[in-house]
């Protein structure tokens, strides 16, 4: 329902509150998976699909199947579709990333721009995203994380926590959404924490990418054979 309810201005706010940055963080996941050439993608917790759309540009697979819980989001979604021409090799789903409706092994990869965090169940989202990887399939992540330097840090939780809710509220009519990433991010496990569970999981080769200073990491694991 939150999500719903900042559909429409959730790219917006995206670009604005990131400075454009967030554009070159999704870029830089995708670009992880190149080694891979992967010809069949799935792209869970997908929104507005804006990775779906980098993907067919970045990667060039045959088909990429976008999910999400917010039908708000995949409706904007679809009309980007149109408009750029693109519905033959791009869909969208309404889908759980802790159910996700696919056969095992039925993906080469896997991608998530700021959507693990949201997993109810983090655990049995990734499980979800193993299970349905072919073998040697890649997993690739994006998420934020809180940074450490010194200055940084401080500057960081200045800008989550007070003055991006606060430009949401006015942008949005829904300073919550934001506040809910800000408490979101603070939650979340992340870098060797993360990483110990994506082991856990079963996934090998699992590496942790910082990107600003530590504002954001990338992710990634591959199934094993």
């Amino acid at each position: 329902a939150m999500f719903n309810t900042i559909a429409g201005r959730y790219d917006f706010l995206n670009r604005f509150l990131s400075a454009g940055i967030d554009i070159s963080w999704r870029k830089k996941m995708l670009r992880k998976l190149k080694p891979l050439n992967p010809k069949v993608m799935l792209d869970v917790a997908t929104g507005t699909a804006d990775v779906a759309i980098m993907a067919e540009s970045i990667l060039h697979p045959e088909k990429i199947i976008g999910i999400d819980i917010s039908e708000g989001m995949l409706s904007l979604g679809r009309e980007k579709l149109v408009k750029k021409q693109l519905t033959a090799v791009i869909e969208l789903q309404s889908g759980d990333s802790e159910a996700i409706n696919f056969p095992d092994n039925t993906f080469d990869a896997v991608t998530v721009a700021f959507g693990v965090r949201n997993f109810q169940d983090l655990e049995k989202g990734l499980q979800e995203i193993y299970r349905v990887l072919k073998p040697e399939g890649m997993v690739s992540i994006l998420e934020f994380s809180k940074p450490t330097l010194p200055g940084i840090e401080q500057l960081y939780n200045l800008y989550l926590g007070i003055i991006a809710p606060e430009i949401a509220k006015m942008v949005s009519k829904n300073r919550d959404a934001y506040q809910y990433l800000n408490d979101s991010v603070k939650a979340f496990p992340q870098g060797k924490e993360f990483l110990q569970i994506l082991n856990s999981i079963g996934f090998k080769q699992n590496t942790c990418n910082k990107l600003s200073l530590g504002i954001c990491n990338i992710y990634t694991g591959t199934k094993s054979l």
